[in-house]
């Protein structure tokens, strides 16, 4: 996932920024080079083997020394084990193995906890971690999860039209957040536009929203075949009101209005097709 600017630039001292840009501030033993290496190399492997590898690494983690620097790999990895699919089993290992950190060194920064527990709320593994940073994580991500379901916002489409949330009743709504500049954004968006195609006709609505001014957006948009709304947010008081610390990320609200799936980062044809089916697109 990537984070906001904004926010990458507040968090640049930790896990929650990218694995490269990371990997350059921190000064690896000789153990930890290779993984720490092999993280970073992740986004250029092929899916499946992306999996394998990300699988091997929490396990390759999890056996370092307790006085290693097993939160940041372990945070590290879990930052990027979320861009797509990659299955549960693989899923779980990266938790377990950034809960087995958390363990042997409480007490630490916010991030990783807030990181864990995204893990288990929103990509349904298990999590044995009896620890009260880790349940005041879980709290945060209720109240935010709350703050989405009353959220309402009306912003403007690159053609100056006018699209509010609340309006929307009685039709199924994805909410994207992406940006120009975000890789697994763009990776994302052909699937968006497919679903796009497949479901409008029973109702389906896609605001993708970004951030960045017209000028980067409408190239970038004049570049793509997209048919649905593209909606600035130069502000940010939409990511604001969404709690959007990091993209792309979506959500969808079934026909009444009621917030039901939502992605904490890139999202697959399959995933995408399993968070509409709660809201009743088959």
């Amino acid at each position: 996932m990537f984070r906001s600017r904004r926010v990458a630039v507040a968090a640049a001292a930790f896990i929650l920024c990218a694995a490269a840009a990371i990997a350059q501030k921190i000064v690896w033993s000789p153990r930890e080079k290779p993984i720490a290496d092999q993280i970073g190399g992740l986004r250029q492997l092929p899916d499946d083997v992306r999996a394998r590898v990300t699988k091997e690494l929490a396990l390759q983690i999890r056996q370092l020394p307790k006085e290693s620097k097993k939160i940041a790999l372990a945070g590290m990895l879990a930052n990027l084990s979320t861009e797509g699919d990659f299955g549960g089993d693989t899923l779980q290992e990266v938790a377990t193995t950034l809960a087995e950190a958390l363990r042997q060194r409480p007490g630490g920064p916010v991030a990783p906890y807030v990181e864990l527990a995204q893990l288990a709320r929103y990509e349904h593994v298990e999590v044995s971690l009896n620890d009260p940073q880790l349940a005041a994580a879980f709290a945060k991500l209720e109240a935010d999860d709350q703050r989405r379901q009353q959220a309402d916002f009306t912003l403007a489409d690159l053609a100056g039209a006018k699209h509010s949330l609340k309006d929307l009743r009685g039709k199924v709504v994805l909410v994207n957040f992406w940006a120009t500049w975000c890789p697994p954004c763009r990776k994302e968006l052909p699937d968006l536009e497919t679903l796009y195609t497949r479901f409008k006709d029973q109702g389906l609505v896609i605001l993708a929203i970004s951030d960045e001014d017209a000028g980067k957006v409408k190239p970038f948009i004049a570049a793509h075949t997209l048919q649905f709304p593209i909606l600035l947010d130069q502000g940010r008081k939409v990511n604001e009101l969404f709690r959007i610390e990091g993209i792309p990320k979506s959500f969808v609200y079934d026909r009444s209005g009621k917030l039901v799936a939502q992605s904490i980062d890139m999202r697959t044809m399959r995933q995408f097709l399993e968070m509409l089916s709660r809201a009743g697109l088959q």
